[in-house]
């Protein structure tokens, strides 16, 4: 058969339609976001029950005239295990436990419409926030029935008006009163992002959040006001004008340099004292990069951070390499130089030229250079999960010092305080294999092994010369 067209069909094959082929991925991903959600609760499932073997660890122990762990301790011991296999912070395994047990025992029928994925883990992550206000088993229950309802066959978004109307009406405490309590966990906290970045998040009331964004957008707009007049007008703008005729940054953008510029410079009038005490406080960071990332030149003449930078390859590789702050973040070769620049104190670390291990800090003595050492080599806390910066850190004897533990290098960890307790008051050990690295052994048996991380440095072939040593700065 020819066609209009004059190509040849053969009329034994139907052509594949669309619609089928739509109908069929349909109840494919149908089938398989079923299957992520019922496993969502299975994990669920899982992370209850290793609160509640938490929970009776400790019980058994007390019963039995054992030193019994609280049921926070044993829980920070269950959850480090867990922590291994899930590589995850252990912090965030333990509260994972207690939403779970919270979960299947305070919300039963949220947890049966989660097994049988009828509403999916955002809709119980909302049941769950919204009715933690409610504090009677009968009122959650006449709750949940309404919540999963609302729930079913809806988006989380669509679903939380009704959620949170319901959980209102059945609270037995005024906004108000919440609200007082809630003030007490008002914080500010950090977040890792990619590419140099860091996100500062804060709680606090709603309306003086309102008022913080409201007042950085009229700032910044003011700012874009007059960069508007500086380019209609440049010849008649004066040296010291607000307006900038180059100054292209989008609201976004000023309201987040406005705002870095008050919380760095800005003085907090209200909570000071009469002689600026709080006020004369100056931001501190912690940083350690390369000495020779400090010395690399600029090779064009371009005013702002996009310059090149002389980065020649030295024994075959890059010279010029990212800055760390305190911890392992990484950040732009630009701020490391400006703040190298500025710091009225260096600290210097020599360091292997091909494994990048922690030889010495100057004028090595036994206390205070050994504190530089340790504060180098472990830049977190040493437990296998956890990522603490030095400073949260306490410097822990592998050995104890009551024991005949010695005070030097072999023998001491930094480790921050949850975890030094959970080596001291848990079934946890640990023991030192060497050049800085440790060997963790859980309640099970199980090891976990964990090296020194990586400092900043750069490394070379083993086939290349012996070159110098590497100088590094951190201030």
């Amino acid at each position: 058969m020819t066609s209009s067209t004059g190509k040849v069909s053969d009329p034994g094959v139907d052509p594949v339609d669309p619609a089928v082929v739509l109908a069929a991925l349909v109840d494919g991903l149908a089938t398989t976001e079923a299957t992520i959600i019922q496993l969502q609760a299975l994990k669920e499932a899982h992370l209850a029950v290793a609160q509640r073997l938490a929970e009776d660890l400790a019980a058994t122990e007390s019963a039995s005239g054992i030193r019994g762990e609280s049921v926070d301790l044993a829980a920070r011991s269950v959850a480090a295990e867990l922590a291994g296999v899930l590589h995850m912070s252990d912090r965030v395994v333990q509260a994972r436990m207690a939403r779970a047990a919270e979960l299947v025992v305070r919300y039963p029928a949220t947890m049966r419409a989660f097994t049988d994925a009828r509403i999916n883990a955002a809709h119980v992550r909302q049941i769950q926030d919204a009715g933690a206000r409610l504090d009677s088993d009968e009122v959650r229950a006449e709750f949940e029935q309404f919540a999963v309802a609302a729930s079913e066959g809806e988006t989380p978004y669509r679903a939380k008006r009704v959620v949170e109307r319901v959980a209102e009406r059945l609270a037995p405490r005024s906004l108000t009163e919440r609200h007082r309590d809630a003030q007490e966990d008002r914080r500010v906290w950090r977040e890792d992002l990619g590419d140099g970045q860091k996100m500062l998040g804060l709680i606090h009331a709603a309306a003086i959040v309102d008022g913080i964004y409201d007042r950085l957008t009229q700032q910044a707009r003011t700012v874009q006001v007059a960069n508007a007049q500086a380019v209609k007008d440049a010849a008649e703008c004066a040296a010291d004008a607000l307006g900038d005729p180059t100054d292209d940054r989008a609201i976004d953008q000023l309201r987040a340099d406005l705002c870095a510029d008050t919380l760095l410079t800005g003085a907090p009038s209200g909570h000071d004292t009469t002689d600026g005490l709080l006020g004369a406080i100056q931001a501190r960071v912690e940083i350690t990069v390369p000495v020779l990332t400090i010395m690399a030149v600029d090779t064009t003449n371009a005013p702002d951070h996009r310059s090149s930078l002389s980065t020649k390859p030295t024994f075959g590789i890059r010279t010029e390499q990212p800055g760390e702050l305190a911890g392992g973040h990484p950040i732009d070769t630009h701020t490391a130089r400006i703040l190298a620049g500025s710091a009225t104190a260096w600290e210097r670390v020599l360091t292997h030229p091909v494994t990048g291990a922690i030889l010495a800090v100057d004028r090595y003595r036994p206390n205070t250079d050994l504190r530089r050492l340790l504060h180098a080599r472990d830049s977190r806390c040493r437990f296998v999960t956890c990522g603490l910066p030095p400073r949260a850190q306490d410097l822990d004897h592998t050995i104890d010092a009551a024991h005949g533990g010695p005070t030097e290098e072999g023998n001491l960890g930094g480790l921050c305080r949850r975890h030094h307790v959970l080596k001291h008051q848990t079934a946890w050990t640990v023991k030192q294999l060497g050049a800085g690295t440790l060997e963790w052994t859980s309640p099970t048996g199980s090891t976990y092994i964990d090296k020194p991380p990586t400092p900043v440095t750069f490394t070379i072939d083993d086939s290349q010369a012996d070159p110098p040593p590497d100088d590094r700065a951190p201030f």
